[in-house]
């Protein structure tokens, strides 16, 4: 069958929809008129008919294509497989791009027209409209007569723009099931899809290798990488590779570097480099590691925590708080205890902000129907940005992903009831955290909800389970599973509503026998786990607690003086072994940035260290105030110095429990207030009572687990 390029997106936007769509908005969504609309749908209910499919037209509400879901498949299989002569202007647009950053040498307009079956007065059009698109990546289109059309810039930018333009039009779970070997099964025919033609740009078996290498990395780091970023960094890291090897090296300023060589992520990309070097048995220059690490920091991690241990984190959570409190007040809502929105936004900014400064860009899919559905708090969080982060030009996409997180703070309603859910969510936390409140509001069975990547499912045991509820297709796992969107319509939560009393009618015909969870908790070797993991917790809130102290400084002390002092008390009291190391380390901390913590009286100076034995925290009182740089770059005037202190070696619950400090310090004026100028039986009282209250909700999530 032949169908045009209108034609297929018309099909593939209704067949995306579970509802009905009005003529207007398909328009729309196509840019052309509803005239247009109106005489392609006489040629596509032809189409239809041979696939058992019937459009339904209803006035007034829209139309929707209606059948069974395999007759729907059956024709979505057949438009993938389609061998593609036509393109629509934004596919043939990016078409030309791609052919020309990877050419080597300038490309004849003809020979392009030629390529895509169209004029050569309409590449000529099309490369007017793409240089708008490569100006944002400071690159130029040369034109000239008897010469041809190339794109000079810089290699850098040339692979930013690479990836953006694959991350912007690559279908998301045809790449995940690409680089995990998933590849459903197609006819020979051949294709030549816009998909197709932006992985031409990279060598398949690359992409494979590439991925692989990043996969053993990625085990490796203390917190996997969220889908969407694994991704970005597969797909960078295949295009360096593949311009590597045709002889295209990029620069970094060795400055710059040097900075990024004390950077956690530094070893890890590394480590990627290094084994890409053997596998492709080729050099790869130092910058690469610089710019894999700047990927890896401008990943969207996967994690539910954020360690406030390092500056930037610290600084990030300052800014987090302020957001908070902005929309709380605007929206009159309290939001300030909210832990989860906490530790949500700052595990979401930091990365974030990192990408926004160094032009990295992100795409959202999802930032259409936030927009639509969330429009007000749209509003509302674009202007908090606007107020709390004047210096940067945040870009929709990531106001789209902040609106997901105080989405989900704002939704009510939640209800107790029996259901344990595993959503397996590929575009990061703040996408699994609305998904997972609309699913906890809309459906109040679902009383325990676990997030996942599709990358971290290949290695779970799912058994405990009682709904597998994913936002991406899942060819490879065979278990019962519904997809729905990451934002629901009332069509796919009806889906859910239905399958959840499916559930629990086959739980309520047979009796309830001890799940493998429960048998697991008897186990001896679970048994023991539980209790260490206990027992880490218990033993970094004691030693913190038992050695907290305020002191105050002998009078005329200086600064480095106080913290000297402060090393060689600690040592005394056994909490170092080498108070001149711990004190150096301090010293090399404040050289990288200020430690002052903006508007207020305080510096938060922080190390781990093999000499140091056990966490301590405490503070130091000085006679004067003294002036320092905060870690917004300002000059402020400090009263008292707060020293947090963590092993080199130490565990996980450990970190949790000094980054919980970390956030108290912070956590609202009243809480600065008490560390500023409080005497040390307070803050002690305060700090028990938070801790205990932190340690008891660990232990519940551990029982629950």
């Amino acid at each position: 069958m032949y169908i045009s390029a209108r034609e297929r997106l018309i099909f593939e936007i209704l067949l995306s929809k579970k509802e009905e769509m009005t003529v207007k908005d398909l328009a729309d969504a196509i840019d052309v008129s509803t005239r247009t609309i109106h005489r392609d749908l006489k040629e596509l209910e032809n189409t239809l008919k041979s696939y058992n499919l019937e459009l339904v037209k209803k006035s007034g509400v829209g139309i929707q294509i209606v059948g069974s879901e395999e007759n729907m498949e059956e024709l979505r299989m057949a438009l993938f497989q389609l061998s593609y002569n036509e393109y629509t202007p934004d596919e043939r647009q990016t078409i030309i791009v791609c052919t020309l950053l990877e050419a080597r040498e300038p490309v004849k307009l003809v020979s392009m027209a030629h390529d895509l079956n169209v004029t050569i007065a309409t590449i000529s059009n099309d490369l007017t409209k793409v240089e708008g698109r490569l100006n944002e990546f400071h690159l130029t289109v040369v034109r000239k007569r008897g010469y041809g059309v190339e794109i000079t810039g810089d290699e850098s930018a040339k692979r930013r723009a690479m990836s953006q333009i694959i991350a912007q039009n690559l279908n998301e779970t045809d790449f995940l099931a690409l680089v995990k070997e998933n590849i459903q099964k197609r006819s020979l025919k051949t294709t030549d899809s816009i998909s197709e033609r932006l992985l031409g740009l990279v060598e398949k078996n690359r992409l494979i290798t590439v991925e692989h290498a990043i996969e053993e990395v990625n085990e490796e780091l203390p917190y996997p990488i969220a889908d969407s970023a694994y991704i970005g960094l597969v797909v960078h890291l295949s295009l360096a590779i593949e311009r590597i090897l045709q002889g295209e090296n990029i620069n970094m300023d060795d400055a710059f570097l040097k900075r990024l060589k004390l950077e956690p992520e530094y070893k890890a990309a590394e480590k990627i480099i290094n084994k890409l070097k053997k596998v492709f048995n080729t050099d790869i220059p130092e910058a690469e590691i610089g710019y894999i690490t700047m990927h890896l920091q401008g990943a969207k991690l996967r994690r539910d925590k954020e360690y406030l241990l390092e500056e930037s984190s610290f600084q990030t959570a300052v800014k987090a708080k302020s957001l908070i409190t902005f929309i709380a007040d605007k929206t009159g809502t309290d939001l300030l205890q909210n832990t989860s929105l906490f530790q949500g936004l700052v595990t979401h900014l930091k990365p974030a902000l990192y990408r926004i400064k160094q032009e990295m860009g992100i795409t959202n899919p999802l930032l259409p129907k936030i927009k639509t559905d969330y429009n007000d708090l749209f509003d509302l969080v674009r202007e908090a940005v606007s107020v709390i982060f004047p210096e940067l030009d945040v870009p929709d996409e990531e106001i789209a992903y902040l609106v997901m997180h105080f989405g989900s703070a704002l939704m009510t309603g939640r209800e107790s009831n029996d259901l344990k859910a595993l959503v397996i969510c590929s575009t990061g936390i703040g996408t699994s955290k609305m998904l997972a409140t609309v699913l906890k509001r809309e459906i109040p069975e679902i009383t325990e909800l676990k997030n996942a990547s599709i990358f971290e499912l290949n290695h779970m045991d799912t058994s405990s389970y009682d709904l597998v509820i994913s936002t991406v297709n899942l060819p490879d796992y065979h278990l019962p599973h519904i997809v729905v969107s990451p934002i629901p319509d009332q069509e796919e939560l009806k889906k859910v509503r239905q399958w959840v009393a499916e559930t629990k009618s086959r739980q309520q015909k047979t009796e309830r026998i001890p799940s493998e969870t429960v048998k697991q908790r008897r186990d001896p070797l679970h048994v023991l786990a539980e209790m260490e993991n206990i027992k880490h917790y218990t033993d970094a809130v004691t030693d913190v607690l038992r050695g907290f102290q305020l002191f105050r400084a002998v009078s005329g002390q200086a600064l480095e003086g106080v913290l000297r002092e402060a090393c060689e008390t600690l040592e005394a009291q056994e909490v170092l072994q080498d108070s001149d190391g711990v004190f150096d380390a301090l010293i090399e901390r404040e050289k990288l940035g200020g430690l002052g913590i903006p508007n207020t009286s305080l510096a938060l100076y922080h190390a781990r260290s093999p000499h140091i034995g056990k966490p301590s925290f405490t503070i130091y009182e000085l006679e004067s105030a003294v002036t320092v740089s905060a870690m917004d770059q300002s000059a402020i005037e400090i009263n008292r110095i707060l020293l947090l202190l963590a092993p080199e070696a130490f565990t996980s619950q450990g970190l949790e429990v000094l980054s919980t400090i970390s956030s108290l310090i912070i956590e609202d004026q009243k809480s600065i207030t008490r560390f500023e100028s409080e005497e040390e039986q307070h803050i002690l009282s305060y700090l028990t009572e938070k801790l205990y209250q932190f340690y008891d909700e660990k232990l519940q999530e551990i029982r629950r687990d």
